[in-house]
């Protein structure tokens, strides 16, 4: 690089550009910038999954209590270890009774006990995933991502240099994974698969049966299944929520999980990998050490934070997951019923669980829309309402839409998107 006569020996990374490129907050950057500023209406954000700004929405008290105990106590003002802080991933510390943990909290759900060893402490879910895939790349390495999926493992795994193969999710199927798929792009140097359940961007919840089918086949292809569940429990549908940790004995499963969503606090930023993995096969593989290599040359969550989370998740009481998830049903419905009244967009499945739903767009009944990016960049520029183009997602033409709002809000973005419609309709 060179500034008149002087020659510098330093450039930007031009591959942390592109990657950044393909992620939902780079493509949610590019809709921002085509808002009509001259537009006074309110803008409508359809197109991410950050509901803690609206009321409806609030976290429990009992979280920002436990936050402002943490930090009155002067407790937590000293650096953390790599893993965490052992009170938030255990619930005794030397004899005293503290409260349950990240551990305790995942043991209800599972059929053998998880030790605070097998918990690991990090910056929301997105560092879960960082770590994951460092931990999984070598050369020469091929991870199976889904598709439609969150577009940040494609970013991770490109600046990891780990090769990507995608395999489809069945719309007419609930969105269940392509097992055949799967199974015919792995090879050798397969490393894992990526579930995301509850869905995103799908608003799918998968059945037992599937994640055991899931189960049986990464143990028959010799693959550990990567179980993003940060929107473990938000569910509203007919099927209730399993992790994939109660097939742990089949095959080895790191479950990567956070606070955020469940408990809607994204800003707090702290979340865990967890080895589900009663075998062992994770520690004797070398990939438990890995990951603590990797966690000491890594940030680590903030420390009063993990000094809450006893505190969080032993005083939330089940009234408030009640109350977040019958919000999420009544946004789901609305959302439902008002896509039927849209004709350009066609939704393949009922959302049952997460914030999203993906909904496929219909070209041939729209006028001067050449594809979804085009669609939502005009949407955002004449009505201030923002969707996520299915592309972002791994889905050309179809959008991801997120109903994790203030339902009246959502009516009003509805409606939007429904006159948005009227007036590219294509004349008959």
């Amino acid at each position: 690089m060179e500034n008149g006569s002087k020659k510098w020996g330093f450039q930007g990374n031009k591959s942390l550009s592109s990657s950044s490129s393909i992620t939902v907050r780079g493509v949610l950057n590019l809709l921002v910038d085509n808002l009509n500023k001259e537009d006074t209406r309110q803008v409508i954000p359809l197109a991410h999954g950050d509901p803690s700004a609206f009321p409806c929405f609030r976290t429990t008290p009992v979280a920002d209590e436990a936050v402002v105990d943490a930090v009155r106590s002067a407790k937590y003002n000293h650096y953390a270890p790599t893993v965490g802080l052992l009170p938030a991933r255990r619930k005794r510390h030397g004899g005293k009774e503290l409260g349950r943990s990240v551990a305790d909290y995942l043991n209800r759900d599972l059929p053998y006990k998880l030790s605070p060893d097998d918990v690991f402490l990090t910056i929301g879910c997105t560092q879960a995933i960082e770590i994951t895939l460092t931990v999984l790349a070598r050369p020469g390495a091929n991870i199976l991502l889904p598709r439609p999926g969150f577009p940040y493992y494609e970013a991770r795994a490109a600046h990891s240099h780990l090769e990507v193969r995608h395999f489809d999710l069945i719309p007419e199927n609930g969105w269940e994974a392509d097992l055949d798929a799967v199974e015919a792009l792995a090879d050798e140097n397969t490393v894992a698969m990526v579930i995301i359940n509850p869905g995103n961007p799908c608003g799918s919840v998968y059945s037992y049966q599937h994640l055991q089918k899931i189960a049986e086949t990464a143990k028959k292809i010799g693959i550990m299944v990567i179980a993003d569940e940060v929107y473990a429990h938000l569910t509203f549908g007919n099927t209730p929520f399993v992790p994939m940790g109660v097939f742990g004995s089949i095959v080895p499963v790191l479950t990567l999980g956070s606070i955020s969503k469940r408990w809607i606090v994204p800003g707090w930023r702290i979340g865990w990998l967890v080895t589900s993995d009663p075998n062992g096969i994770l520690q004797e593989s070398g990939v438990v050490e890995s990951i603590k290599g990797c966690l000491n040359i890594s940030s680590d969550p903030v420390t009063f934070i993990q000094g809450a989370i006893p505190q969080i998740v032993d005083n939330t009481t089940e009234d408030f997951f009640v109350k977040i998830n019958n919000i999420l049903r009544e946004a789901a419905d609305i959302c439902y019923k008002k896509i039927q009244d849209i004709p350009c967009i066609n939704l393949p499945h009922k959302p049952e669980g997460s914030m999203f739903v993906m909904v496929k767009l219909n070209l041939s009944s729209l006028e001067g829309i050449d594809d979804d990016m085009d669609f939502c960049h005009k949407l955002a520029k004449e009505e201030s309402v923002m969707i996520l183009p299915g592309t972002a997602v791994g889905m050309k033409n179809f959008l991801r839409i997120t109903f994790a709002i203030e339902p009246s809000v959502l009516e009003i973005g509805l409606e939007r998107l429904k006159a948005f419609y009227e007036r590219h309709a294509k004349i008959q």
